[in-house]
């Protein structure tokens, strides 16, 4: 008898993001049935349907090897188990009975499908009550990120997830928003996947025009607020970069805050936002200083996880598609991280160019633009294009001036503030409840 229970193998396919006792009653039960191979879902695998998880894949496979009862662990590349179980051929595969309903209904019939093809078995332990992998993480988000774990989530978000989708925060309660959106759609999770503090929002937000007359000490001071009351990854609007020398400081402290990148534009002289195009005077930097920028700043980084993106500004200086591609490559060659390539065109046509031409790069960097402008493309439509991040640059600021404005508007018409209480703005209760008490 015992001897068929150990040629018996089994299969469980789980998450394992955070372990709980969950996990070891389902692999205690696979335990009784034979050896139990692990079928490990990967970062791309859970990012396809919910949130990164917390812990990257090499670390939870480590975790899971050395747990009791576990023979084996392959990765599962995704939500569907039809793969491994054909190329494994289990004799049972063993999951809880929770995902008789839900998203994972469809997934349950397949695999039940496939063992019937040599006769396996689907082993339903019954759920253990309580426990919720979900409700843990988000206890342990509640409880705060350390710098150097959210400043790597970046680079594991573009290296797992078809599109990188970032929006705008100019305060802590944008950020929250950033955080906490989210909607389900097709049976999956959709959420934003980082933050994007930009000098334009910063600077109007304090009613100062995008001129970097907000300085970096006071961008900080904005940086340091969202940071404390999220947990996502953060790109930052570096502007120009400022002189070398300042930049590479700017980039350590950057770096030991958590953030996870840098965006500088390769142009030089007083700043004036990218949309006013040749409008207004605004001046290319030279090929060779920029590349030494990029470079210097790379040099003065401390780990590895921390990027710089080269924000292309060609096209917005109208001095031609060969110049873009010409800048992309030289500042990839310099160690840029990624290449930021901006257009005030409509139409979208200059991006869709470039991005196809982008392609051909021998060496590629991750590509990133931010479609305020050309706002009709879709993000299946950039992804298609070879687009690895998507910032909205200024919505939530966009999005708030006007109703403040409406609010402000209807006390004067009215001389009271109820139909604007009714029209534009929560309720006192919702507000004084929006942040919850630190226990």
């Amino acid at each position: 008898m015992t001897d068929n229970k150990n040629s018996k193998k089994v299969y469980i396919g789980m998450s394992a993001d955070l372990i709980h006792q969950g996990h070891l009653n389902i692999i205690a039960e696979g335990c009784k049935l034979g050896k139990v191979i692990i079928g490990l879902l990967t970062d791309e695998a859970i990012a396809s349907y919910k949130r990164l998880p917390l812990i990257a894949f090499d670390e939870r496979k480590v975790i899971v090897e050395n747990l009791k009862g576990v023979e084996k662990v392959v990765p599962q590349t995704t939500l569907d188990y039809v793969p491994n179980l054909k190329e494994i051929k289990p004799d049972y595969v063993v999951h809880g009975d929770d995902w008789k309903t839900g998203i994972q209904r469809e997934v349950r019939q397949q695999v039940i499908d496939a063992l019937a093809e040599w006769g396996g078995e689907l082993v339903e332990p019954k759920y253990t009550e309580g426990i919720s992998s979900t409700d843990l993480i988000t206890a342990v988000k509640a409880q705060g990120i350390t710098p150097g774990k959210r400043m790597k989530t970046l680079r594991r978000l573009i290296n797992v997830k078809p599109i990188v989708r970032i929006l705008e925060a100019h305060n802590g309660l944008t950020g929250l928003i950033v955080e906490k959106t989210s909607i389900e759609k097709d049976g999956r999770k959709i959420e934003f996947d980082g933050i994007w503090e930009s000098s334009l929002t910063d600077s109007t937000a304090k009613g100062k025009p995008d001129t970097e007359l907000v300085d970096f000490s006071s961008r900080f001071s904005t940086i340091e607020e969202i940071l404390e009351v999220t947990t996502k990854p953060m790109i930052v609007d570096g502007d120009t970069g400022g002189r070398i020398d300042h930049f590479k400081f700017r980039v350590k402290t950057l770096e030991r805050l958590g953030v996870s990148a840098i965006i500088i534009e390769d142009k030089v002289g007083d700043k004036r936002n990218s949309l006013f195009g040749t409008t207004v005077p605004q001046q290319q930097d030279s090929i060779e200083h920029f590349s030494q920028k990029i470079h210097e700043g790379k040099q003065s980084q401390v780990t590895t996880d921390f990027m710089i993106v080269a924000r292309v500004e060609s096209l917005i200086l109208k001095k031609g598609m060969d110049d873009a591609l010409k800048r992309a490559e030289a500042y990839i060659a310099a160690g840029a991280d990624g290449i930021m390539i901006h257009s005030k065109e409509k139409d979208g046509k200059e991006i869709i160019e470039f991005c196809e031409k982008f392609q051909s790069f021998e060496m590629k960097v991750p590509l990133v633009v931010v479609p305020s402008t050309y706002a009709h493309m879709t993000e299946s439509d950039l992804q298609a294009l070879g687009v690895n991040v998507i910032i909205y640059a200024n919505h939530l600021l966009r999005s708030a001036y006007p109703s403040m404005i409406n609010a402000a508007r209807s006390i004067l018409e009215n001389s009271r503030s109820k139909e604007a209480s009714d029209q534009y703005c929560m309720s006192i209760k919702d507000i004084i409840t929006l942040i919850p008490e630190v226990n």
